[in-house]
């Protein structure tokens, strides 16, 4: 499967704790004695794992112009989890939560989305195989650790993956500005799939008629729409604070 190059302090660091066995090799850009950096040695050093002290010259050769932050891993490709494998896992799931991204084109949207997902519990983030972004390094570097542990399901046809979310049970919930009911209104306690437009115009027509609500969220100022990654956390928050056992009184 090949040699990936990942990089941040964030990144590099989940990755030693979450998946050992993945990381090849480690550099870490000379000169850096931080505190920072004295902790990932240390990591490393308990891992098993070797690092190697490079110039940022050969980093950024690595990785290109990016806040690289001084350190890049080497490692060994996550199997992505197939369309087969993620239906089967949601015929098993209990109440299960899924978030999926109608053709989100920035990779740090779809990090930032993805980092969220993993905080609330998601079982997988749903992602059109085309006119959408990649998870890519810069991708797993916003997401911070989470593409190690949350899957990224990449599908040939979004319209056609939401009905079969359907037939295994879930309910799909659209986020839509001009929708009717805000999100506080619809149960989402049960198994949800949450479904967020793209960065300019939104959930497609398609996407759109195969949702069973669509939702709002609260907005009291003048902005006419939020970063899709902000919304994301909103919607997800919302399924979580309902999720929570109803606090009893004292």
């Amino acid at each position: 499967m090949g040699v990936e190059r990942l990089y941040g302090w964030h990144t590099v660091r989940a990755l030693l704790s979450q998946a050992p066995q993945r990381v090849l090799r480690i550099y870490l850009q000379q000169g850096r004695a931080d505190p920072r950096a004295g902790e990932l040695e240390a990591q490393a050093r308990s891992a098993g794992k070797a690092i190697e002290r490079v110039d940022g010259g050969r980093l950024r050769g690595w990785v290109g112009e990016v806040a690289h932050q001084g350190v890049v891993a080497e490692v060994s490709p996550l199997a992505p989890l197939s369309e087969d494998d993620f239906y089967r896992q949601l015929g098993t799931a209990l109440n299960p939560l899924v978030l999926a991204l109608d053709g989100v084109q920035d990779p740090h949207n779809l990090g930032a989305c993805l980092r969220t997902a993993n905080a609330c519990g998601v079982m997988a983030v749903v992602v059109p195989r085309d006119r959408a972004a990649t998870l890519n390094a810069a991708a797993k570097k916003v997401a911070a650790g989470a593409a190690e542990s949350t899957p990224v399901v990449t599908v040939t046809n979004l319209a056609r993956t939401l009905k079969l979310i359907k037939d295994a049970g879930l309910w799909i919930v659209g986020a839509d500005a001009g929708a009717p009911q805000p999100a506080a209104a619809i149960d989402l306690t049960g198994a949800r799939c949450l479904v967020m437009g793209s960065e300019g115009t939104g959930l497609r027509e398609l996407t759109r008629r195969n949702c069973d609500w669509l939702v709002n969220l609260p907005s009291l100022g003048t902005v006419e729409s939020l970063n899709v990654s902000v919304a994301t956390g909103m919607l997800l928050y919302e399924a979580v604070r309902q999720r929570q056992p109803a606090s009893k009184p004292s």
